[in-house]
């Protein structure tokens, strides 16, 4: 058995469309922190703090050092995830929006399935006939519960600018016809399904056609589904015969949340 990592790290140091930071505390840091926790609570607590009182001091810890503690203050679209209901709109199929922690855990653990688009271009999209041309090329029929990932390699720019605008969407229809075969979450390794905001606002400018604006998270309002993006490593899996785990972490009421995505081999 070969466990192969599908995910991307939540890297400050990267370059991303969201701010967001992480708040490293050290261990030495982390004595003194601990210490005002515990004596902020009360004017005279906070005073004796000030003036270099101390409940638990350096020599009374193992080689004088507390636990690191990192806070992040992270949206919940950075780094490897996936995406439900909620996020897609207030309504799915008529009913009302699921958010990430009513998933279907079934839906997480599955067969995995690699087409390979490396060749579609940032401004494209993916196709109803790509699709098909992908899998009669891998010679593979679809089949229920089936996690279908979308490989266009653009992993490879995660870190750089070039992350944010060089990879393909993926058209409604293309969904449709995946859902239609009974997958109820498919993936890709590139910042959104959907093309880059670039190239939509470009059309939607100039058309006026707000069809062009992000058509294939507002499917997930006519037809339920799930779908993880920011995935790497696709091009070190075989077309087929791989299981693949994308539990999403337990968070009320999102429409997403990060996931350690793996593929046993």
């Amino acid at each position: 058995m070969k466990i192969i990592d599908l995910s991307l790290p939540i890297d400050e140091h990267s370059v991303e469309v969201h701010p967001f930071r992480i708040e490293r505390l050290g261990h030495k840091e982390g004595i003194r922190h601990l210490n005002w926790v515990m004596m902020k609570r009360t004017f005279l607590g906070r005073l004796k703090f000030f003036f270099g009182k101390r409940i638990i001091r350096y020599k009374d810890l193992p080689d004088e050092e507390f636990l690191s503690l990192e806070t992040l203050h992270c949206p919940v679209h950075i780094g490897t995830h996936l995406d439900y209901s909620y996020h897609y709109g207030t309504k799915s199929e008529g009913r009302r929006a699921k958010t990430i922690n009513e998933l279907p855990l079934e839906w997480c653990y599955s067969d995995g399935v690699v087409l390979d688009f490396t060749f579609k271009k940032p401004a494209e999209v993916i196709t109803y006939e790509d699709m098909e041309t992908a899998l009669k090329k891998i010679n593979y029929k679809l089949k229920a519960k089936d996690i279908v990932l979308l490989h266009t390699g653009a992993d490879k720019f995660f870190g750089s600018s070039n992350y944010l605008t060089n990879y393909p969407g993926v058209a409604p229809e293309a969904i449709a016809f995946i859902l239609d075969w009974g997958v109820e979450i498919f993936g890709i390794d590139a910042l959104s399904i959907d093309r880059p905001y670039k190239f939509m606002l470009a059309d939607f400018l100039r058309t006026k056609d707000p069809g062009y604006l992000w058509p294939a998270h507002f499917f997930g309002r006519k037809r339920e589904y799930a779908h993880i993006e920011r995935l790497s490593n696709l091009d070190k899996l075989p077309p087929f015969g791989f299981k693949v785990i994308c539990f999403p972490i337990k968070i009320l009421d999102c429409g997403a949340s990060w996931a350690r995505v793996v593929a046993i081999v």
